[in-house]
């Protein structure tokens, strides 16, 4: 959230230049309350991250790179400052490391590091495989047997790339011969680079160099995840993926479409950077993708909120999770329906225990008033015409009712409660009114 403060101590202090314009202590403090809220409001606002970014060495990722820190407004939550020197990916990687600078963008074919991690990838770069006419009907990379092949300079990311891929399918370097410049009329031409329109621009001058020159293609479409040598070529680099130029991406060079690999260019920082501003910056990125996808529509389009890192060379890093475990549920919001279930699991066992509870008091009551029933009918049993011999039989009926109560008390059939003191009072005063009538039967008898 966002706060500006519009009144400061100085602002308070120029609306009473004279002395005897100074309100009173209270309207002093008053104030000075007001100020010490906006101050607090001012300290909220939430701090720019100022970032020092690799200046790319290659034209076209150094445009990229220029266009993004220009687009980021002072509005932005992030700023980039580029390096005075253009560094290549290697270098650029250890600059990072050592914490000349917090960002690169670099490709994701680089040798793993325990101490850079990756932040998101932004655009995929493609390698292009040009042949001459005289080559054009050898299949698949049996075109470089006996060739001579332009690939960058030693040690650029084209070369990179393509001695990578060579090994790994098992093509003999020694079968071709490397040149270090188009105007040796190479056989083959290796060319590393993104599908930007200054780019796609440049490639398509070839055909003035070589009047025979085409794109060469490692398979057909339908041939990925068939085996064939596209699938070799990515099997053991993860960080590589199948790719198709569609036709006449290129004019007249690309009159089919060209499968090749392609492999992403992902902006990097050290293990160590705020997450925070790690968070701010892809926020920043996806907030400006329009612009930039507008600017470079094959680039771009594909950027996404939930982008993929699982092909990631390095680790990813903290903040990259965090950005995109952003709508995960909480730990409350996933053990909620769990919960609901053990609560009302517990109402119900409440319930049920409060209900048999009250079942279980109801039969001792049940049982007790039982008792009182026949307490009582056995005194009614008695009047003027009762024998004494009926009468003993009554109060023995009653004592044994006593005795039955207190074993069914013992066993806790009954509870030592008020129905039970009720009833033991009840009996015993049976007892004392059926023994005066037998004292008066006797009286009456003598």
């Amino acid at each position: 959230m966002r706060w500006s403060g519009y009144l400061d101590v100085c602002t308070i202090q120029s609306a009473y230049p004279n002395p005897e314009h100074v309100p009173d202590k209270m309207q002093k403090k008053q104030l000075l309350i007001i100020a010490t809220c906006c101050a607090l409001l001012t300290a909220c606002d939430k701090a720019r991250h100022e970032l020092r970014f690799v200046t790319p060495v290659d034209i076209v990722d150094r445009s990229i790179v220029e266009e993004f820190s220009t687009s980021l407004d002072d509005s932005g939550l992030v700023a980039l400052q580029l390096t005075t020197a253009a560094l290549t990916e290697e270098a650029a990687l250890d600059a990072v490391a050592s914490g000349d600078a917090d960002l690169a963008l670099v490709s994701n074919n680089l040798p793993f590091r325990s101490d850079i991690a990756t932040v998101m990838p932004l655009y995929p770069t493609v390698l292009h495989i040009g042949r001459s006419a005289g080559s054009a009907n050898l299949p698949g990379l049996e075109m470089l047997h006996g060739a001579t092949v332009f690939a960058g300079p030693e040690g650029s990311a084209s070369r990179l790339v393509f001695e990578r891929i060579a090994k790994r399918i098992y093509v003999d370097g020694e079968r071709f011969q490397y040149v270090d410049s188009l105007d040796d009329a190479p056989d083959v031409v290796i060319v590393f680079s993104p599908l930007a329109p200054e780019r796609v621009a440049e490639i398509s001058t070839l055909r003035s160099h070589f009047p025979k020159f085409e794109f060469a293609t490692v398979g057909a479409p339908q041939d990925i995840g068939r085996g064939g040598i596209i699938d070799a070529a990515v099997l053991l680099n993860p960080q590589f993926r199948p790719f198709v130029i569609p036709v006449g991406t290129y004019g007249d060079l690309s009159p089919e479409p060209i499968v090749t690999v392609a492999v992403d260019k992902i902006l990097v920082a050290r293990k160590d950077l705020d997450s925070a501003a790690v968070y701010d910056l892809i926020d920043e990125i996806l907030r400006l993708r329009p612009s930039m996808a507008a600017k470079r529509p094959g680039l771009f389009q594909q950027l996404s909120d939930d982008f993929d890192t699982s092909r990631s060379t390095f680790i990813v890093h903290s903040g990259t999770q965090d950005y995109m475990q952003r709508s995960a549920p909480t730990v409350y919001e996933r053990y909620s329906g769990v919960a609901e279930v053990v609560v009302t699991l517990i109402v119900a066992l409440g319930s049920a225990s409060i209900a048999g509870l009250r079942v279980f008091r109801m039969r001792r009551k049940n049982r007790i008033d039982t008792f009182y029933t026949q307490t009582i009918e056995l005194r009614r049993s008695v009047d003027e015409s009762t024998s004494p011999a009926e009468l003993a039989r009554v109060i023995a009926d009653v004592r044994a009712l006593q005795n039955t109560a207190f074993d069914l008390l013992v066993d806790e059939k009954l509870a030592a409660d008020e129905s039970f003191r009720i009833f033991i009072t009840l009996s015993n005063d049976v007892l004392r009114q059926l023994g005066d009538n037998g004292l008066q039967l006797r009286a009456a008898d003598g």
